[in-house]
Parts: C-alpha cells; sequence; structure tokens
C-alpha cells in the first residue's frame, strides 16, 4: 500500500537535466531514493513532482513523501520506491551531528577503492545488498574544476575519510556545492557526503561493460563546533542509547511504545533524532519507571 515515507534528504543532485533525491527513511533507517515513473529508464524526478513549499528540498530538510512499497530498480538498485499522487510535505530539518551513525562500517566506500562498480557485480550479491548509496564522514576534502572536450566545467572531487577511505576524480553532481564553488569556496572543513552510484554509461575508448560511476551527490559541512565534540558525542551518544534499551527491556516497554513517549514528548520519532540533552532527559525518565507501562502497542523496529 503507498504510504507517506518520512525521509532525511541527503542528495539532491543533477539527472540529466533533472534532479535524483535520497536519502535515510527515519522508520527503518534505510536508503529511499523515490523515482518517478514518467521516466521509465532512470526514474529521474522533475521539478513539478519534487518541489516543497515552492521550493527544492534541501539537504537535512526532513521530508514526508508519498511513495509505493516498490520501485522499478534499473537492473541494479535497492533504494528505489515510486513516487504516488500526493503533495511532498517539509516536516523539519536534520541536525548533522546526528547523522554519524548513519555512516555505517564499511571497508570501502561502495565496494571498492576505485571509481566505478560493474552492474554485473552488483547483480551477483542479494537484492537487499545492493547498495548504491553510501553516507561519509569526510576528513579530508579537495576539488578542481576541469574542462570538458565540449567546453563544459565539470567539478570533480577527491576525499577521505575518517576510517581512511579514499575516493579519487569522482563527478561533483551536488548543485547547491557546485554553486558555492564558482564563487570560490574553499573546501577546507569536514563533511558528510553522500556518494551515489549513478546509471551505467561508457566513457570514450572504454572497453567492457558499461560501469556504474561513483557520484559525489550531496555535501553537507559539519560545523567546527561539531568537529572538535564529535568524537566524544558519538561515544556519549551510543552509551545513552544503550542505556535506553537496558532501560526499555527492564520495564517492558516494546519499540511503539518508545516512539510514541518521543513523539508525544519531543515531536521526534527516532532516538537518532534527539539530542544529547533530550537523550539524557529520556533516559532519566525510563529509570524513574518502576514497572511496566500501561501503554500497550504491537513490537516493531528499533526506535
Amino acid at each position: 500500500m503507498p504510504s507517506l515515507k518520512r525521509i532525511i534528504c541527503l542528495a539532491n543532485s543533477w539527472k540529466l537535466k533533472e534532479r535524483c533525491i535520497a536519502g535515510i527513511d527515519l522508520d527503518t533507517d534505510q536508503w529511499i531514493r523515490p523515482i518517478c515513473d514518467r521516466f521509465p529508464n532512470d526514474g529521474r524526478v522533475p521539478r513539478d513532482i519534487r518541489l516543497v513549499d515552492g521550493r527544492e528540498p534541501e539537504l537535512l530538510d526532513i521530508l514526508a513523501i508519498p511513495l509505493a512499497d516498490t520501485g522499478e530498480d534499473f537492473g541494479f538498485e535497492s533504494e528505489n520506491f515510486t513516487i504516488v499522487s500526493g503533495k511532498w510535505q517539509l516536516l523539519g530539518k536534520a541536525i548533522p551531528a546526528n547523522l554519524f551513525p548513519y555512516c555505517g562500517n564499511y571497508p570501502h566506500i561502495l565496494y571498492n577503492s576505485i571509481k566505478y562498480v560493474n552492474v554485473s557485480y552488483l547483480q551477483s550479491l542479494p537484492f537487499q545488498q545492493r547498495r548504491t548509496l553510501q553516507l561519509v564522514h569526510v576528513i579530508k576534502f579537495s576539488v578542481q574544476a576541469q574542462k570538458s572536450s565540449s567546453g563544459v566545467i565539470q567539478w570533480k572531487g577527491t576525499l577521505e575519510t575518517s576510517s581512511g577511505q579514499k575516493l579519487t576524480d569522482a563527478n561533483i553532481t551536488d548543485p547547491v556545492f557546485v554553486a558555492k564553488l564558482e564563487v570560490g569556496y574553499q573546501a577546507t572543513g569536514e563533511y558528510l557526503v553522500t556518494v551515489s552510484l549513478g546509471m551505467p554509461w561508457i566513457p570514450d575508448n572504454w572497453e567492457g561493460e558499461a560501469p556504474c560511476w561513483k557520484l559525489i551527490a550531496g555535501v553537507i559541512e559539519i560545523p567546527k563546533s561539531t568537529n572538535q565534540q564529535n568524537t566524544m558525542d558519538l561515544v556519549d551518544r551510543s552509551d545513552l542509547i544503550a542505556q535506553t534499551d537496558r532501560e526499555m527491556q527492564r520495564i517492558g516497554w516494546n519499540v511503539d511504545q518508545g516512539r510514541k513517549y518521543l513523539q508525544q514528548n519531543f515531536n521526534k520519532r527516532s532516538r537518532q533524532l534527539l539530542t544529547l540533552t533530550e537523550l539524557a532527559q529520556f533516559l532519566s525518565y525510563l529509570q524513574s519507571l518502576s514497572n511496566a507501562s500501561s501503554l500497550s502497542q504491537p513490537d516493531n523496529d528499533d526506535c
């Protein structure tokens, strides 16, 4: 059944003069790429569908998007959900400091240390393991402008993550970040970067199958104050969440009961969206309860 899915927008990038939108589903912590059946070959999202309150979706927007339960995978993508009729809604803004848990722990940026992934490799994996989107914490980021044979300027980025992974000379398709580069912005800080696999494409003089090239599809600058506190905050957050897990188990709360409390008291459905102060308040409340809550709902996923 179609439903409104709430995602943190982590990519709004160029795709054949339209856009590719992608983000994390707040209810499942999984990537979602809304696709439009108006473009059956690649699913790009046209402007008349994607605008929210008359503007482009921005990185960190929390969006409610009407989506079907499935979508065309184009032979290799697992994250696609078809857009159905209905208005896109803006629910709020996410905080960069709360997004680090979504970076995951992978040995490479999208499978390997080179700039592309072959479709045949993706098709060799079980469907749900076909990752074509990844959020990475970048500590070194250099950019350069290159002119194509047709005279078009293309910005490319080379990045290194906090785990030592590297990606070299990847096309930057984030239009907002490119606009900043064009007026002299210098990439000197730390960033959360969404790396995406594009549709298969063969450059000139290429031999072999058409690969999916890695693209820098979304760039979120981490405020310096966040950089300084990031390691400590991650440890604190992980510890607080673990303590809330233990307390919920002690008092007999299921996940839906936890979510209901978060919605009623913080207007948030996930602990990942709480500030450290809010997490501490939630933990304190749980510790004050001596027995099972009267709230009774069916068990569900993690809150």
